[in-house]
């Protein structure tokens, strides 16, 4: 049973790795090639432990962490819909479900029912650490797009009402960084 739970583990961990394959539209700071899932999963928790400070209401640090690193581990399956492709949006969700049933059904069953609660989680975007999460992940990608020039927006004829639209609700994570964000997307479309 103990050798059977490893091997479950150890597939999940092996099936992860795909998401280094996984191309978001996003490019890093230097804007030398776009970032993939992987690293895009990284990034999101570092954030979350440099800015946790920031969070309104305070969070569960470890908790927050462990969403975002798992939280796009979905597009393995589902692939990475771009923000601003109405035409893939339509059909995001139920590419995401189908991907969360197999992916997280990997694992063990504690494990599984654990990873896919913080999937849920973050999708239902009602905690404290959901709403601090979902506020990383819609934060970091400006942050990347103002450092790379604009470039992915520039290539998408991304629109400042377009960006603001889109982060309707990323003040309830944080006000203090949405504000902050505010001001670079200002400085970046004005």
């Amino acid at each position: 049973m103990e050798n059977e739970r490893l091997d479950r583990q150890l597939s999940f961990i092996l099936e992860l790795d795909k998401m280094k394959e996984i191309l978001r539209q996003t490019y890093l700071c230097d804007a030398s090639r776009r970032e993939n899932d992987a690293e895009h999963s990284w990034h999101l928790a570092v954030m979350t432990a440099v800015l946790s400070e920031y969070a309104n209401p305070p969070i569960d640090v470890g908790h927050t962490m462990m969403m975002v690193l798992l939280h796009d581990v979905i597009e393995i399956d589902a692939g990475d819909t771009y923000a601003y492709d109405p035409a893939g949006n339509l059909t995001k969700r139920d590419r995401e479900v189908k991907a969360a049933d197999r992916i997280y059904r990997l694992l063990p069953g504690d494990q599984a029912a654990f990873f896919r609660s913080l999937w849920d989680e973050f999708e239902a975007g009602t905690t404290a650490e959901a709403k601090f999460a979902n506020a990383m992940d819609k934060i970091q990608p400006i942050l990347l797009n103002a450092a790379s020039g604009g470039l992915a927006w520039k290539e998408h004829g991304i629109r400042k009402e377009q960006v603001t639209d889109r982060n309707v609700h990323t003040h309830e994570g944080s006000e203090v960084l949405w504000q902050k964000t505010l001001e670079i997307i200002s400085r970046y479309f004005d």
